[in-house]
């Protein structure tokens, strides 16, 4: 797919804002890799091309804007729990460079997968942690998960890895919003969620640990 063509279906989720020519080039590129390995290992259900940037480039790129406005990517960073494809880590370093990425898959092919788009895009500050969440031992200033399944046992192990004053973005359903809430207790401040452009009853919704 073109790049001028990757640009027009993102516009809606990064506020018609132009995006520069290198970023462009590595969505390109990642898009490339995701649809070889697709046809090898199950990475994602969506086969469009045109759907993978929508549904996953875009809305990881829209939680990249909503998360820059709330933390100050320079100094961060962040671990993007069940990240399964890369979304939505890799994109959000791609948004940041400068933002510390560690990618966490427990699946062995996606963990590998993970690894050959950090070499080929060039991801410096970017690291795959081939094991299970518990097991990585670390806390991160940022914690993402997104679409998992087990939602009601991945998000408490996420939330742990929040250092303390961090932030645990997720990409939910809005209808999922309470449970989550329910589910990592109260020492936690809720920013109001926001919605994903195109995406029906898909939010952004920032935690802040206490």
């Amino acid at each position: 797919m073109e790049t001028t063509r990757i640009a027009e279906l993102l516009q809606p989720y990064t506020a018609e804002a132009e995006l520069p020519a290198l970023l462009l080039q590595q969505l390109q590129r990642y898009l490339d890799l995701l649809l070889r390995w697709n046809a090898r290992i199950n990475l994602t259900a969506v086969r469009d091309p045109e759907q993978v940037v929508t549904r996953h480039f875009g809305e990881s790129l829209f939680a990249a804007r909503v998360l820059t406005a709330e933390v100050s990517a320079r100094s961060a960073n962040l671990a993007d729990v069940g990240s399964g494809a890369g979304f939505p880590g890799i994109p959000v370093k791609l948004f940041a460079p400068e933002i510390g990425l560690t990618l966490i898959e427990s699946h062995s092919k996606k963990a590998t997968f993970l690894r050959e788009v950090g070499r080929a895009l060039h991801l410096e500050g970017a690291q795959v942690f081939g094991g299970r969440a518990e097991e990585w031992g670390k806390t991160a200033d940022v914690v993402t998960l997104r679409a998992v399944e087990k939602f009601e046992r991945a998000l408490p192990v996420a939330a742990k890895l929040v250092a303390p004053g961090g932030r645990l973005c997720l990409l939910i359903g809005s209808g999922q919003v309470n449970a989550a809430q329910d589910l990592i207790g109260e020492s936690w401040t809720w920013a109001k969620p926001v919605t994903v452009p195109k995406a029906a009853g898909r939010v952004v919704v920032i935690a802040e640990r206490a």
